[in-house]
């Protein structure tokens, strides 16, 4: 059985707009989160809007 991993990354959020794409330590956000969920997930899907 293969699994996918889905990370949904709004950017018209209304309590904090653009969040995938602000800074954390010097990363966007959807990027620290790609890179931890890749680690265990061998096919990783992110949604946007």
């Amino acid at each position: 059985m293969k699994f996918l991993a889905l990370i949904p990354a709004r950017y018209a959020s209304t309590r904090f707009p653009a969040k995938p794409l602000a800074t954390l330590g010097g990363k966007p956000i959807i990027q620290r989160v790609y890179e931890r969920v890749a680690r265990v997930f061998p096919d990783v899907c992110v949604a946007t809007d």
